[in-house]
């Protein structure tokens, strides 16, 4: 079987970083063979978040899929010289893109990522598959999560006996099953860290150190878990658009009305527990003997733990390179492109069938 090289990559919603990955794949392996965090400027964080929580022009936006371009194409090129590869020994990069705007349901239904591919193709010499979101979604679908279909791809089905919930700014679950489900859980690692930011201005809660010195205010958790996107039916897929800080005060102001009663050590404690609960609360739906984690929020130890302390029958453990897997999974979905195969995700997002996904860049 021919084994190619892909490179991912991949920027979350925490901005924190952006992930390379150089991946070898083939029809049943995807092995990881060299990875990169490349730094993301604060500055372009910022003017990110800026149009996102705001008011923006065409102006901005294009300026901002500009930057983003230069700064993706600049990660690659950092890694392929990390490992003294030239461009023609890789078949192409599966670029997500930075989600700016993600709305999966109303009238309109759309997914924005921005990072021009064509400032990643002429300044890297190397093909780029991009777009990934919105042909799933002009077919009926939510557009998200993808992760599911790699997960399948690297485990298998399981017989419903194992889940993998992946924890990014969104969490998303997995069930190994014969048919392939999967679904965003709700927030992730995105209200904690926008939190921290706006009380600390570092950009994570390292370890949930902050998280670990504060007390769960269980009157506010029970109004947070009682939003509807909680108790809405799979398919489904949400994003910063609903879990903000817009949302937070809104449910404290239900809670509280104008007092403040909560410290923000207790609020990022709290936020922390609705994570965990609302990942167990749809992983015990399911039942597995065995729970998966990956993603950034596998670096969240307490997080960890409060997960497997609700599911205390349930064997919980974190996958090899689970930080890296979102990256991974665009370099796969790149190789998916190129050989014109649909990807496994109509049981997952509600499309009306399985496409393949993508736009090629040469």
């Amino acid at each position: 079987m021919n084994k190619e090289r892909y490179i991912g990559i991949m920027s979350g919603t925490s901005m924190d970083g952006v992930d390379v990955v150089l991946c070898e794949i083939d029809a049943s392996h995807c092995k990881l063979l060299a990875e990169y965090e490349h730094p993301f400027p604060p500055a372009l964080k910022e003017e990110i978040l800026q149009a996102i929580n705001g008011s923006v022009t065409l102006q901005k936006v294009g300026e901002i899929d500009h930057k983003l371009g230069v700064l993706f194409a600049d990660a690659v090129n950092v890694l392929m010289q990390n490992v003294s590869l030239a461009p023609e020994t890789v078949c192409a990069i599966g670029s997500h893109g930075q989600t700016l705007w993600h709305q999966p349901s109303g009238k309109t239904p759309f997914s924005m990522q921005l990072g021009d591919p064509n400032i990643i193709t002429a300044r890297t010499g190397m093909r780029v598959v991009t777009d990934f979101r919105r042909k799933d979604m002009a077919l009926g679908g939510s557009g998200a999560p993808f992760a599911p279909a790699f997960h399948a791809f690297l485990l298998g089905s399981n017989n419903g006996s194992m889940c993998v919930v992946n924890i990014g700014g969104i969490a998303n679950i997995t069930v190994l099953d014969e048919t392939l489900l999967g679904y965003d859980t709700g927030p992730g690692n995105m209200l904690m860290d926008a939190w921290i930011m706006q009380h600390k201005g570092v950009g994570y809660d390292k370890e949930g150190a902050w998280a670990r010195e504060g007390r769960v205010n269980y009157r506010l958790l029970d109004a947070m878990m009682e939003d509807a996107y909680f108790s809405a039916p799979y398919s489904k897929s949400t994003g910063r658009e609903k879990f903000n800080l817009d949302w937070l005060e809104n449910v404290q102001r239900l809670v509280f009305g104008d007092e403040k009663t909560i410290a923000p050590i207790d609020m990022q404690r709290t936020l922390l527990e609705l994570t965990a609960l609302s990942i167990s609360n749809e992983v015990l739906k399911f039942n597995p003997d065995m729970l998966l984690l990956c993603g950034g929020g596998t670096k969240n130890s307490l997080l960890v733990e409060r997960i497997a302390a609700l599911m205390p029958n349930i064997q919980v453990g974190i996958m090899e390179q689970a930080d890296s897997l979102e990256a991974m999974m665009m370099a796969w979905l790149a190789y998916k492109r190129l050989h014109n195969e649909p990807v496994n995700l109509k049981h997952v997002t509600g499309a009306k069938e399985n496409t393949i996904l993508g736009g090629v860049y040469q």
